[in-house]
């Protein structure tokens, strides 16, 4: 029996030791952030993910279908609380379009197989990373190209992200708007904490 239990206690020792410390990542918080602030593309959110909505952009250099994903227990807390909880995820991908004329209309647009990127927001209530440029406004910023999706391109919310989600400050910094479909009613008000 002792040797038993030395041997349980040996191999929980080696597996233990064995952890890789380079992730480094709080799944406490969100298993797509390390212990720096670094945030992490979710693989397959289409797969993993619940769909949050759609946008629809028919011209530019982001022209396109923007689907955004997040956790179910994301939508169940929104929809409760009115608030995106700590830890949140919000990935947008987006996907670029065809046209084609079917029964339903004329050139009607539909997605193609060919991603341009994704966009990574995370939710941070307790500014984990004061000193890191990726977190700001109590959330965490990124953006993945397909040619290296292992990379966040943001260098700095300032820099990066605040031109285009200044809109959003009322609501978050989240354009809520296009979310009332899976969040229902408490997503026509935006989040009840405001903009900062």
């Amino acid at each position: 029996m002792v040797f038993k239990r030395t041997k349980l206690l040996g191999i929980s020792l080696l597996m233990a030791l064995s952890a890789s410390p380079v992730l480094a990542i709080d799944a406490s918080f969100s298993k797509y952030v390390d212990d720096k602030g670094n945030i992490y593309l979710p693989e397959d959110p289409r797969k993993t993910m619940v769909h949050l909505g759609s946008w629809f952009v028919p011209e530019g250099d982001v022209s396109g279908f923007h689907d955004v994903y997040t956790e179910a227990e994301t939508v169940e807390v929104y929809r409760r609380t009115g608030v995106f909880p700590d830890g949140a995820t919000l990935v947008k991908e987006l996907r670029k379009h065809n046209f084609g004329d079917y029964p339903t209309g004329a050139n009607v647009s539909y997605p193609n197989s060919e991603i341009r990127l994704w966009f990574v927001m995370i939710k941070d209530s307790t500014n984990r990373f004061p000193k890191n440029p990726l977190w700001a406004k109590g959330w965490g910023w990124a953006m993945f190209q397909t040619d290296n999706p292992d990379k966040n391109v943001v260098t700095s919310f300032e820099e990066s992200c605040k031109a285009c989600h200044t809109p959003a400050k009322e609501t978050g910094w989240v354009f809520i708007e296009g979310y009332q479909a899976t969040l229902g009613s408490a997503a026509s008000q935006g989040e009840r904490s405001g903009g900062e």
